[in-house]
Order: structure tokens, then sequence, then C-alpha cells
């Protein structure tokens, strides 16, 4: 039977023009007795939107008629952008108009009717909905006397769902709520729905946080079937499975981990071998061992795909009694692992490596602050306690050096941003807004596994393996052109930009700006002038990285992508690669990386959400209050000011009493007509808390003069 990846093949061709299904029958020559089955294939094929149908009943794929098939990002302000399933194709802009009863995240068909002259982006409209995304939505339930809404919490889904008297279940007016939608929206329908569960009223300690999990669908209890499957795992490594194992447990290895972190997956161990070169072990535990391919267990993990890492809680990908448990790499207990043992020269070169299954013994649990105050502050009464470890951190800290120095050798981009810590008091209350500190113990165990990952990435591309990598493409030149023209208002410019970009000309503009106030904002921007991360089982290389090979292996108990690596590193470690497995283990890496980089999205999404939220909330205690910040931003509707604890707000243009601003396009500032005082992105400037709308996440500043 012809496979769904030929017949879209054969229609990309250029001499193909749509054909009834009797011509493709004839042309595939598919058999008689077949045509049912190819039939039924088709229909299949046309709903998950691979290949279209004419009116006239001929087929032919979506790129070739003018159409595009992707995910709808929503907005707002009811336009939205198709986020084309096809890799390299441009987002195209969908005007509120035209989205003909489509909703954020649905999966849809359009078709292009123009290209903007003036942003040069493709214009289309809706024309079919593939999938719908929103069978329930969380909102607000606002209540009047013959019927009710829920307004969304989601801004992008900027329709109200109708609640009939009937429907709403006894939520009351304010109420946060739960609604499945029973009557889809049209052209100029809303959408209508019940309401089937009701989390509270909108101002009770911890629906805030209950609704964000529920918009999100994430869930922190695991299906019973995954809690019986828990309970046969094993509590201590067998002695059966020890023996077979390479034993490491004479060697030296600790973990360097936060001090509230409970699962410790990962070990280093650095030694100076007899030429003068380090030896490097990166040690994972071992979680595939006990998570097997096809149980229930595996199943709901690849479902969350990631651990969430929201402000006051984790929703892990698999149950605590793995992740703290026997997976975790507790001190001196035996636990079973995946080791890398890399030969790194004094120039950082990787010159040998070995990838092996392990048994470990852990010396010491280290955390971030003390191997940092050991290393920067030469504390004496942490060194006294961790003598026997000591040299390892000296060791440790000349090695991830020399691995720094040479990532940026070849022009690696390396983001310094400041992130935000939100303290909460016992009942979820915003007490404290305050940076992450980034210090070297944190910077050693980036660098190593930085490096561990690359090798992995690297070995098993020149197998010929089927694999999840790690990519980050090259970006987009338009784009790249506009950061160049922005950062110019700053006197700054890409050096020998022409129709490739190298990574080290973005890495020498970051080493200038440094230090200087316009940092953040250029960073910033060109973060997100460059194209995201995304997990792919082609290998395509990492930009930002500027490596040609690169991967995630070394976090198997909170990604799943690495899980499926180390699956397939043990399979090939036990010669278990058949053909035939070798062609079922692609087809599941290509699934592996769309299902792993789609949850990584919802995660970043609903981790900024509650953070966001709980900074609006720690602001809104503060109307009144005055601070002095950095403009990082200026639009023509006002000015963004950054504070030093990360927290943004706004100064609105119609706030700007003293003179008429106006807003200079090219050069990203505000200029008062009459006095010509100028407003310009990295000015210090003293601003008062003015308004703060918690449940939209805006926080509104005022000027202080003087």
């Amino acid at each position: 039977m012809v496979i769904k990846e030929k017949i879209v093949e054969f229609m990309k061709t250029s001499a193909y023009n749509p054909m009834l299904e009797e011509e493709l029958l004839e042309a595939l020559e598919i058999s008689t007795s077949q045509k049912k089955m190819f039939s039924n294939l088709l229909e299949e094929m046309v709903s998950e939107g691979l290949i279209i149908k004419t009116r006239r009943k001929r087929y032919g794929v979506p790129e070739r008629m003018g159409l595009i098939v992707g995910r709808l990002q929503g907005h707002a302000k009811g336009f939205g952008f198709i986020i084309s399933d096809t890799v390299g194709v441009e987002d195209v802009f969908i005007p509120s108009n035209l989205m003909n009863g489509a909703m954020h995240q649905d999966r849809v068909i359009a078709r292009i009717n123009q290209i903007n002259t003036s942003t040069r982006r493709a214009e289309g409209e809706v024309i079919r909905i593939l999938e719908r995304a929103n069978k329930e939505i969380v909102g607000t339930y606002e209540d009047s006397k013959s019927f009710g809404f829920v307004v969304p919490d989601d801004n992008k889904i900027n329709v109200d769902v109708f609640i009939s008297k009937t429907d709403r279940n006894g939520a009351k007016q304010g109420d946060k709520v739960v609604c499945e939608i029973i009557e889809w929206p049209e052209k100029r329908r809303n959408p209508e729905g019940k309401v089937i569960e009701i989390l509270g009223n909108q101002y009770d300690a911890g629906t805030d946080i209950l609704a964000i999990m529920r918009k999100f669908k994430l869930t922190p209890e695991f299906p019973e079937e995954v809690e019986r499957e828990i309970e046969s795992i094993p509590e201590v490594a067998t002695e059966e499975e020890i023996a077979r194992r390479r034993d490491l447990r004479g060697l030296q290895m600790v973990t360097i981990d936060g001090a509230d972190a409970k699962d410790l997956d990962d070990a280093v161990s650095v030694e100076i071998l007899g030429n003068g070169n380090y030896r490097l072990g990166v040690h994972i535990a071992d979680v595939a061992h006990y998570v097997r391919e096809g149980t229930e267990l595996d199943k709901e993990g690849l479902k969350r795909a990631t651990s969430v890492y929201l402000v006051d809680r984790v929703i892990p990908m698999l149950p605590k009694k793995l992740s703290n448990g026997i997976c975790s790499l507790n001190p001196r207990v035996d636990r079973l692992t995946l080791s890398v043992l890399m030969e790194i020269d004094k120039a950082g070169k990787v010159v040998s490596h070995e990838i092996m299954e392990s048994v470990i013994n852990i010396n010491e649990r280290m955390i971030y602050e003390d191997v940092s105050d050991i290393l920067e502050h030469q504390d004496q009464a942490l060194i006294e306690k961790y003598q026997h470890v000591v040299d390892d951190f000296k060791r440790m800290e000349e090695l991830a050096k020399i691995l720094r120095e040479r990532r940026e050798s070849r022009g690696a981009i390396d983001f310094d941003f400041d992130e935000a810590k939100v303290v909460l008091d016992p009942k979820g209350r915003p007490i404290d807004v305050k940076k992450y500190e980034r210090r070297i113990a944190n910077r050693i165990i980036e660098e190593f596994m930085l490096v561990c990952n690359e090798t992995i990435a690297e070995h098993f591309y020149w197998l010929n393996s089927p694999f999840v990598y790690r990519v980050h493409e090259e970006p987009n030149m338009e784009r790249l052109e506009e950061f160049n023209k922005f950062v110019h208002n700053f006197g700054y410019h890409l050096k020998g930009m022409t129709n490739e970009i190298h990574p080290k000309m973005l890495q020498d503009l970051l080493k200038k700006i440094k230090g200087q106030k316009e940092e953040t904002v250029i960073s910033t921007l060109m973060l997100r002038s460059l194209k995201k991360a995304r997990y792919t089982s082609d290998n395509l290389g990492h930009f930002g990285l500027a490596a040609k090979y690169y991967c995630h292996f070394t976090s198997p108990i909170r990604r799943y992508p690495d899980l499926a690596i180390h699956r397939i590193i043990k399979e090939h470690l036990q010669g278990k690669i058949t053909e035939d497995r070798h062609q079922r283990l692609k087809a599941a890496a290509a699934y592996i990386a769309e299902q792993s980089s789609l949850r990584e999205a919802i995660a970043d999404e609903a981790e900024r959400e509650t953070v966001d939220l709980k900074k609006a909330e720690y602001v809104a205690q503060r109307i009144g209050e005055v601070f002095e910040g950095i403009i990082s931003g200026v639009t023509s509707f006002g000015i963004f000011v950054e504070l030093d604890n990360t927290i943004e707000g706004m100064i609105r243009l119609s706030s700007l009493v003293d003179d008429y601003y106006i807003y200079d396009s090219e050069k990203h500032l505000l200029i008062g007509e009459r006095k010509k005082r100028i407003f310009r992105i990295g000015d210090v400037i003293t601003i008062e808390v003015a308004r703060v709308d918690v449940k939209q996440r805006e926080i509104d500043f005022s000027l202080v003069e003087g």
C-alpha cells in the first residue's frame, strides 16, 4: 500500500497537476482490491491537512494551491497569524474579519489573498478548521438577568462564551470557571458553552494559579494506572543490574544543584590524566531503565513531555517517586546512570569519549551557593567542611573556563539575562521580587552539560541513528536587517552582514554593549530577532551555540526528548537496533520532537504567566511608591520602564502632560514638540506606581520629575 509520505512527495513534483481519485489510482498503480483502503487514506490525509480536495474533487498539496496549513496564533485585538506546519514558511496574517470562526490554537487551512506591500507579509483568510484546540475554556463568569457569559482568561481568545441560564450550573458573578464549548463560533456568532467546573471566586487565595493550570491543562495528579505501575518500581538498584554495568563507584563525583532541588539527575566528575588532559564525566540518572517504552507511565510522560515550573509549584513530567526517589542521585547510595567520559585537551577539544551504562555512588550533594562561595570568596568554613572535594571544584572551574573560551572563539551567543525569583508567603502572596544569581557554580554545570550534549549529538549523527536533536535555525535576514537598523541608533552595527549571518557577529555586539545602559533592551530585541529553538529528528545545527550538533541528553526526569535519547543510546550499546527497529524509531523520533516542542511552548507560557501574575500582585501593593528604572522600550503610545528587580511597567503617553510628544519610529524615541525633551531607550528615570490591573497583568507608572 502506498504510504502518506509517498503520496505527498508525488503531489509535490513540478509535473503534478491536481488529479481525480481515479487518476491517482492509475498513476500510483493501486490495485482494484486496494481501492477502498486508498479512498479512506485520501480522506484521512484531507482531514489532517496533508492534502487538499477541491470542489471539483481533485487532490493536491496545499502549498501548490496557494494555501497554508498550520496553527492559528490569536491576538487580543481579534486578528491572528497562522504558524505553518512546514518549516521555513513565513507566518500568514489573518485580519479579524477573515478568521471565520477560528480561535486561538485551532489547526486551520487558509487561503493566501495578497502580499502586503509595506510589511511584505502574506495575508489570508481561514477557509477550513481542521482541529479545534479549545474544547474547554477557563474564564470569569459574568451574570445577567436571562443569560451569562464566560470571559476567557486567555486574551488571545477574544470572544466571550455565551452561557444559557440552564447551563451555568451554579456559577455566580465573579467565579472562575471552566466551560465546555457546545456550539463553535461562526463568522458573526459567539461560541456557546456550559459551565462544567467552578474553581472558586476570582479573589479567593489560590484560585488564580489554579485557573492558569486549568487554562493550560496542567494536571499535578497522575492517572490511577500510572500510580499502580509506579508501585512496582524498586526502591534500590538490584545486584543483577549493577553487575552488568560499568562500575564507577570508585570515581569521586558530586551533584551541584539549587538548595531546594529534589530531583538530582546529573552528577559530574573531573580528573587530570597522565598526559595533562582533563577527563570530564557527566553521569545522568538512567530513567529509561525504570520508565519502559509503551507503559502507561511512558505514555503519560510523552503526553506531558516536560516538567512545568510555575511560580509556586512544580508539575512534574514523571511521578515524584521516581524524580525524588530511585532516579535522584542522592549521596552515598548506589544509583544506575548513563555516563559519558570525555577526554578534553587544554584547548577545550573533546579528543575522545566513551558512553556507557554505569553504576555510581555520589560523594557529596552540593548546592550552587556553597560551591560558588568556595571558589569566589574562599569561604574557610566551607573549604574545611568539603576539603575532600575542594580540589575537584578548582579543576572544574579551570575546565569550565577553557570550554567557555572555546565556545566563545567559535561565536556562541551567551544571553546573560536577569531572571526574576518571586518570593511567596505561605498563602501564595508575593513578598519580594529579586534577581536570580548566576554565579561560577551555575556556569560550571552549564558548560559541562553543553559539551556533553554536543558530544552525544555528534556521536549519534555519525552513527546515522534515529535521534531527537535540539536545533536553532539561522535567523530570517529581514528581521536581522530591522534589528541592525535599530542598534544603529545607539552607534552600533552588525559587522560584515551580507546574505549570511554568523553568530560571532551577534556575539561581538553583545560584548560591546556589556555593562552599557542599553544592554538589556538590545539583548532582548536581538533574541526576539532570532528563531526559537525546537526539537526535530533532523540535525539542523544550533545557531545560537554555533554548534553543528546539539541535543538534550542531561535531564530525562523532566524532558521527554532526553528520555527518548537515552533509550536509543541504550539500544545501541546493547546491540538491539535492527532495520525494522531503526524505521520505527525514526517515526517515533519525529513525533516525539513535535510533541515536545509543542508542550515546551505551553510550559513556557504557563510559567511566564504565573510569574507575571505575581509580579503584578506585588506591585499592586505598592501604589504611590517611587522607584528608579531604565527605559526598556519606546512606542507611539508610551514608554516601557524596567525596574532593577525585572518588573516592567508603562508610562502612557497620555500621562505626559508637560508637552506634546512625537514618536520617532526610526530612532525609537519620543521628543517634546516645544521643550525638545527626549525619552530614549536606556535612559534612567524615576517613576511612581500609578495603577495595576492584576487580571490583565498591566502595570502603569507615572513619571516623577527631577
